[in-house]
């Protein structure tokens, strides 16, 4: 019988567990497109754990996705996951390939989760290149949801408004604002932006919804942060490229890194 997918996370956290050489993690981390760089500022690194490595896990497809998991001890303490990179949707794995990295560090013992990602920013008129902006909520609009059957979770708040809050004690001009996910590889036409916009969302991308949902499905609380590095097609005339949400990535890197550094350390 095909082992289900969180067997599957289970073996994968125990496997974590021994290469990593600690019995459990506080907090998980998954770094998006042009986040690497800024893991370097979180903790001292334990060990740096290639995903390959793991049951179940599969190599980034995607230029500035790191493929390892990086084990840090923070200033205060605590032991960090960092997934320096993801699996996305697009890449045609399945659901739970998407979500795999999620519940490995559920089944490992974290209870609080950091997701962050690349974004097309919605909001010109209130939103700058570089900007980092806190997830309030999401659209889900890839098609898709890491649970299938009768299990019924409620999203009320994927985001937890608790952590949020933190954040804002540390730089307290943050804005927040509602994330929509489209399941790409393209980006969204004019058309498509025009739309998001009416519906109230503020970012778009192609991640972090269904890792949001399988983290609730696992209890974690939520905290989710997007780097906002282009304007959403339609909304500067220029045409959008991924080699720009990187070097918007590498140019923040030293801020985001300092503020995750903060965060984690007072979570």
């Amino acid at each position: 019988m095909t082992k289900d997918a969180y067997s599957l996370a289970d073996e994968a956290a125990a496997a974590l567990r021994s290469a990593a050489g600690l019995d459990t993690f506080d907090v998980a981390l998954v770094m998006g497109s042009g986040w690497v760089p800024a893991a370097d500022a979180i903790g001292e690194t334990v060990r740096e754990i290639p995903f390959t490595d793991l049951p179940s896990f599969r190599a980034p497809a995607v230029a500035g996705h790191g493929g390892k998991i990086r084990v840090v001890r923070t200033s205060s303490g605590r032991h960090a996951l960092i997934f320096l990179g993801r699996t996305h949707l697009y890449e045609g794995l399945g659901v739970d390939a998407v979500v795999h990295g999620v519940r490995t560090a559920a089944a490992a013992g974290v209870r609080t989760l950091v997701l962050t990602n690349a974004a097309g920013g919605l909001r010109p008129e209130t939103q700058n290149v570089g900007d980092p902006v806190l997830i309030s909520d999401h659209i889900n609009l890839t098609g898709d949801n890491p649970i299938t059957g009768t299990t019924f979770i409620d999203l009320t708040e994927v985001y937890s408004r608790r952590l949020r809050a933190l954040v804002r004690e540390i730089e307290p001009a943050l804005a927040e604002g509602v994330y929509v996910a489209f399941r790409g590889p393209t980006y969204e036409t004019p058309a498509e932006i025009r739309m998001l916009r009416t519906l109230g969302g503020d970012m778009v991308g192609m991640s972090t919804v269904l890792e949001g949902i399988a983290a609730r499905e696992a209890g974690l609380e939520v905290l989710g942060i997007s780097l906002v590095t282009n304007p959403g097609a339609g909304l500067s005339g220029e045409p959008l490229n991924h080699e720009e949400v990187l070097e918007v990535g590498r140019a923040t890197a030293a801020r985001m890194g300092v503020l995750l550094a903060k965060v984690v350390d007072r979570l």
